[in-house]
């Protein structure tokens, strides 16, 4: 049987061209994907792993089939007919992906008591992004079918495929990290990908047929195909991930994050999840937060700020995690005599800093990662916070006894780190990432003091080697003049406990962070969706229905 009746086909580098773009679209759809899903799960390794792997089925099913078929029946028109419908549904992943995603995970909240986060992120890849990655899959086997000649030269074709198919890997790695996804969002990159496959069908189907010409149905399906992508573009360009906000003051991506940020009568509050969290606020009147960064501030009442003012001496305070800038304004606004430095490894978020949070143009901010920055960085501190935990992610890196060694080496003598943790949990059971965060801390730090954040699921940490943290943090409550200040710092003086390690400790080498924080996520849903269970239960789907009414 003739191969091919295409005289394009006949150029063995529009072959390679279809390697090359198959490759690229596989890899910068994995990006895409995990854009896509990060919002609404977190972009931690599990679900990483989770992408990968769904998206490793999916091309190992794809080669198989591709074979298979190319032996069976070896017409490249039908290549380009399933890459055409790859195309197309990769297109339409900005329309409905999100919608797809939040009903897959509204019905697994009623459904599972446990694993959330693995089984929702499975889905979800399973139903968006297997099929088209699939039908993607079958165009090596298919390649090599139609460009292979004879045995001489079946080696380096097949090696020239390959190499295509890898080179078009790379690119479609770097371009959407580093170009589309921070120039133009996640749903136009999965469209320009999109637009490349079609345009690479287009160029296929208009090049003459031997002796034959397309058939009505073939000529339809490309009409159809285009008109599709087209509805897709103007349906899909929106880059909005929280659909049902419809007074957002920003809503956008950057090379490491989703960001939100929301207007309220009072604040203004940046999230980097849809679903769960507020990382940034700032409060219009001045006032505090109500937040965790208030309980942080006693940190600097334990290294002796009160004291230094009299004495006309500064207080040097890094802040690892800067966000927009909460912390620092927190402290620009109640102390005079400070010094701060903060570190943010997205520059993206400080824009919004200074743009929505007031962040003064002369706090000095450095983009940067929080622990290369210690790494390289030679001062030391009165106090040092920690908070680039994010909303349900803990960078492992970051919870290590090799971390927390580096920030005690950097902190003044009688200097205080305090460590915002943000998972969820009663009691600081056994098992929980609190516990093993606290002990890890505790294991590099000779005094370490927890307290509950009230009406959150926060607790705030603080960690020296000075024996006279606590004393010291009651002498300086007693100078300050402020009263708002003072009844909050004596909350946290009178509700703080000495903590008692349990043994466990994270480094560099093992800190399971991404499984202990999935133990906390499904507390976390399993406490917020327990009163619509209830409902569900007692008055069914016609209950929830009316609630949401």
């Amino acid at each position: 049987m003739e191969k091919s009746t295409r005289k394009i086909l006949n150029n063995k580098l529009f072959l390679y061209l279809t390697e090359f773009f198959s490759g690229m679209s596989v890899m910068a759809v994995e990006l895409g994907a995990s854009r896509l899903l990060a919002p609404y799960f977190s972009s931690s390794q599990i679900v990483w792993t989770i992408i990968i792997g769904t998206i490793m089925i999916a091309m190992a099913l794809g080669n198989i089939y591709g074979g298979r078929k190319a032996d069976k029946d070896p017409n490249p028109d039908k290549l380009y007919i399933r890459i055409l419908i790859a195309a197309i549904w990769i297109a339409a992943i900005p329309v409905l992906g999100k919608y797809i995603i939040l009903g897959i995970s509204a019905v697994l909240i009623f459904a599972v008591n446990s694993n959330f986060l693995v089984i929702a992120a499975f889905a979800a890849c399973m139903v968006v992004f297997v099929f088209p990655l699939f039908l993607l899959g079958t165009v090596t086997p298919s390649l090599a079918k139609y460009t292979t000649d004879s045995l001489e030269d079946n080696g380096r074709i097949i090696g020239t495929l390959g190499a295509s198919n890898t080179v078009g890997s790379i690119i479609g790695t770097f371009v959407p990290t580093f170009v589309t996804i921070p120039a133009v969002g996640t749903a136009i990159t999965f469209l320009i990908f999109a637009g490349i496959l079609i345009a690479l069908v287009i160029a296929y189907f208009l090049s003459p047929k031997a002796g034959d010409t397309d058939s009505k149905k073939t000529r339809g399906r490309i009409i159809a195909g285009v008109l599709i992508f087209i509805i897709c573009c103007v349906f899909g360009h929106s880059s909005s991930f929280a659909f049902w906000e419809k007074d957002l003051t920003y809503e956008g991506e950057s090379v490491y994050n989703y960001l939100q940020v929301k207007e309220t009568p009072n604040s203004v509050i940046l999230s980097t999840n849809v679903l769960f969290g507020v990382q940034s606020i700032l409060m219009k009147d001045g006032a505090l937060t109500g937040m965790y960064y208030d309980y942080a501030l006693a940190a600097p009442y334990m290294a002796g700020i009160k004291e230094k003012e009299l004495q006309g001496e500064k207080t040097d305070i890094l802040i690892l995690g800067m966000g927009s800038g909460t912390y620092a304004t927190q402290l620009s606004r109640n102390f005079d005599n400070v010094n701060i430095k903060g570190v943010e490894i997205d520059d993206k978020i400080t824009d919004l800093a200074h743009k929505y949070f007031e962040l003064p143009d002369t706090t000095e901010v450095t983009t940067y990662d929080g622990r290369a920055y210690l790494a390289a960085d030679k001062g030391l501190y009165d106090v040092i916070m920690v908070d680039a935990y994010q909303d349900i992610t803990i960078p492992f890196q970051m919870s290590s006894e090799e971390f927390f060694t580096m920030v005690k080496e950097h902190l003044a003598p009688g200097g205080v780190m305090v460590v915002n943790m943000n998972m969820y949990s009663d009691e600081m059971d056994d098992e929980s990432i609190n516990t093993y965060l606290a002990d890890t801390i505790a294991a590099v730090f000779d005094n370490v003091s927890v307290v509950d954040v009230r009406g959150s699921t926060n607790k705030e940490l603080f960690a020296t080697d000075s024996g006279e943290y606590l004393g010291r943090l009651k002498e300086n409550i007693a100078l300050e003049d402020n009263e708002v200040l003072t009844a909050m710092m004596n909350r946290v003086s009178d509700t703080a406990f000495a903590y008692v390690s349990k043994g466990h400790l994270m480094t560099d080498d093992k800190a399971p962070v991404e499984l202990l924080g999935m133990k906390q996520i499904d507390l976390i849903i399993k406490d917020e969706v327990s009163y619509y269970k209830e409902i569900y239960r007692d008055k069914g789907i016609h209950g929830l229905l009316e609630l949401i009414g």
